[in-house]
């Protein structure tokens, strides 16, 4: 059995090596859908030496090396040995076996590549149960040394265990999935995170260069400049004083509604979190400043935070970014009623006598009517911006934007085209928030201003251009 529709990753070489929960709680049926799985992500693998090269390590009360990087050169030979592996039904040492895969199966001898050559190193573990060693501690140990752990629980894992064994940001790297039967469903999602090329796809922020890595992406700056030390933002000449950031100083309580629904897809998920964080990294967060919360709908609706619960952008771009895709329906009228009747109440943190703005994104078609409770809430003053990709219906954006309908929705027709959203958005909120044309003049001077200092590299400091 292998899944439909799967199209070969290129261009991507990664040194690949999965690690197997072999322990007897696994029963025999179970430990053949782990193969299968296996044998679908291998699917759009592009195995080769010079390619993506796989290892395999199956583990219970001991580690058993099934096969390391350097063993096969082509894709039929490693599902081969896939097929043949025997389960062990032994304990579960875990955290001796994420030991032996830092230690041994990623080193040079065992076919792993030199780290000058930055080649993604991609370690999946697979389990379904507690472990009876600590991990902790040596699954840190594994990432510091640039090994990338995604980790897969089945049943009833502990989400802590697999939050301390995979990497950040844990919602890209830790699943949980009920049973044996409902692995295969991570097979797509594996696929957008390991192939997407986010360069190519998303309104990324670096300056020079941009470098898709699996599930993410680096920045990188030409010789004569250094980046920021975030690793996610701009390039600065050695020998300058600036680097601009534009905000916009408006005091509102902000909830931003995601479309959270099946036809989105995983990898453009991630992209509609660099979308939200990209408006909140324009908004002045503070205690006294901007409030957000979101609320995340498929075919029920989720509260990721209230308003208030976070004072500064960095701590919500962390939440954002820790969102886990619920992939199901798309009720955006149920969405906008917890938006209309719980998310702008005192008991969520909303204001009194604040500006109160909603961010509603979607996709696609809603499975039911939205219009009874955008107008409800937008005659109860809750200014709405619609914002629709690819297959969103046009009327009903109309019902849930604020009116003139030309400031309050836009739409794109796919997500490459989020960034020019995205900065018409900005600017239609300060230009709303504001509501004064000296101040938006302000604005444009003090733009012209801030495009010539920075060329001359003389300013050095965070620029407030809108204030109400």
């Amino acid at each position: 059995y292998s899944m439909p529709g799967l199209l070969l990753c290129k261009g991507k070489p990664l040194d690949f090596v999965f690690i197997i929960d072999s322990s007897r709680s696994v029963r025999p049926s179970d430990y053949e859908k782990v193969k299968i799985f296996i044998t679908n992500i291998l699917a759009f693998l592009d195995v080769g030496p010079e390619a993506t090269r796989v290892g395999l390590l199956q583990y219970g009360s001991v580690v058993q090396n099934e096969f390391s990087l350097n063993t096969y050169s082509s894709k039929a030979d490693v599902e081969r040995a896939v097929k043949a592996m025997d389960h062990l039904a032994t304990g579960t040492m875990t955290g001796l076996a994420i030991q032996y895969t830092m230690e041994t199966a990623f080193t040079e001898p065992e076919g792993a590549r030199p780290a000058d050559m930055h080649i993604p190193r991609i370690a999946m573990i697979i389990t379904d149960g507690r472990p009876q060693d600590t991990v902790e501690e040596v699954a840190a140990k594994a990432r510091q040394a640039g090994i990338q752990i995604f980790a897969i629980g089945v049943g009833r894992v502990d989400m802590n265990t697999l939050r301390v064994i995979g990497s950040e940001p844990h919602s890209e790297h830790v699943y949980l999935v009920a049973n044996f039967s409902q692995i295969e469903t991570l097979t797509s999602v594996f696929q957008s995170n390991l192939c997407t090329d986010l360069c190519s796809v998303m309104d990324h922020p670096c300056d020079h260069l941009c470098v898709s890595t699996p599930a993410s992406y680096m920045c990188r700056c030409r010789k004569g400049y250094t980046l920021n030390s975030d690793g996610k933002t701009s390039c600065k000449s050695k020998s300058h004083l600036l680097h601009t950031r534009i905000v916009y100083a408006l005091m509102m309580d902000l909830v931003f509604v995601i479309d959270g629904s099946k036809s989105l897809g995983p990898a453009n998920f991630e992209l509609v979190k660099q979308f939200v964080n990209g408006i909140v990294d324009s908004l002045d967060v503070s205690g006294t400043g901007t409030h957000v919360g979101l609320l995340q709908y498929s075919s029920k609706v989720r509260t990721e935070f209230i308003l208030g619960q976070y004072t500064s952008g960095r701590d919500i771009n962390r939440a954002v970014l820790r969102m886990q895709y619920m992939g199901r329906g798309s009720m955006t009228g149920a969405a906008l009623r917890h938006m209309f009747e719980y998310s702008f109440s005192a008991k969520e943190g909303a204001r009194p006598d604040i500006p109160r703005v909603s961010i509603v994104f979607t996709d696609g078609r809603s499975q039911d009517d939205v219009s009874k409770w955008a107008t409800k809430a937008k005659d109860a003053g809750i200014m709405i911006y619609a914002l629709g990709v690819g297959k969103a219906i046009e009327e009903e954006l109309r019902e849930i934007a604020s009116e003139p309908d030309d400031k309050h929705l836009y739409y794109a027709e796919d997500f490459s085209n989020m960034g020019e959203i995205t900065d018409k958005l900005k600017s239609q909120i300060c230009k709303d928030m504001c509501k004064c044309e000296n101040v938006m003049l302000f604005q444009r001077q003090v733009n012209e201003q801030l495009r010539r200092l920075t060329q001359n590299n003389i300013l050095y400091s965070p620029v407030v251009v809108c204030i109400l």
